[in-house]
């Protein structure tokens, strides 16, 4: 990973969301710098200043994420529950679904299995078996996950089209406020942080993908397939 300034995008740069070039200087701070794509919003870490596939790697296998600790299971249901709310709303016999990016301790699968529903989970380090990519499901779950992508664009698309019609795209990472809540806020430090999301990049994809969402809390929102 470079740690040399990048302050000004060039014109090869491109949004890893839309792929837009329309991209301006947002913030740099003794780690990196932070762009952002003037169409979506999406603020995010120059390419070169990225971690390789093995120190990304390196920070996952600090986690430790167990599918018995209340306390994660509290968190991860803050989307758990009012996906199941719908999934029940909705009265899907047999509603099948993906946990994207389950991590070295999967858990949220498991959730939505004791709710009743069908799950399956993908890790690209911990459980890469891309045979759930050749089904389509109910819903699609990924917490805590988009903000490490490096082609946020192609994967998000890619899940959207895993989904059903009336399927739902259930996603947990924290938003932009603004550049002045931004300077002082921890969750830019992690270095495999690489992507930010606001309100207005899920606008954004909602218009793409001509989708209903839902701003559940401060860092949960879900997607219809309409």
């Amino acid at each position: 990973m470079s740690t040399e300034p990048l302050n000004a995008p060039d014109n090869s740069a491109v949004c890893p969301l839309c792929g837009e070039r329309e991209i301006g200087y947002y913030h740099r701070d003794r780690r990196r710098d932070y762009w952002q794509c003037q169409t979506c919003q999406l603020v995010f870490v120059p390419p070169a200043q990225r971690l390789d596939a093995e120190a990304e790697k390196a920070q996952y296998d600090l986690h430790n994420n167990d599918a018995e600790d209340e306390g994660y299971r509290r968190f991860l249901n803050r989307l758990c529950a009012p996906l199941g709310q719908r999934l029940k709303e909705a009265a899907i016999d047999g509603a099948q679904g993906l946990d994207f990016g389950s991590g070295p301790g999967p858990t949220l699968h498991r959730m939505m299995i004791e709710r009743g529903f069908e799950c399956e989970h993908y890790d690209v380090f911990y459980h890469p078996d891309d045979c759930v990519f050749d089904k389509r499901y109910h819903f699609v779950t990924s917490t805590e996950v988009v903000e490490h992508l490096y082609h946020p664009g192609e994967v998000l698309n890619r899940l959207w089209d895993l989904l059903l019609p009336e399927g739902y795209l259930g996603l947990m990472t924290k938003r932009v406020i603004d550049l002045n809540a931004f300077k002082t806020w921890h969750y830019k430090n992690d270095p495999t942080h690489v992507c930010f999301f606001s309100e207005a990049t899920f606008h954004w994809l909602a218009q793409q993908w001509h989708a209903e969402y839902e701003l559940i809390d401060k860092d949960v929102v879900i997607f219809k397939k309409k």
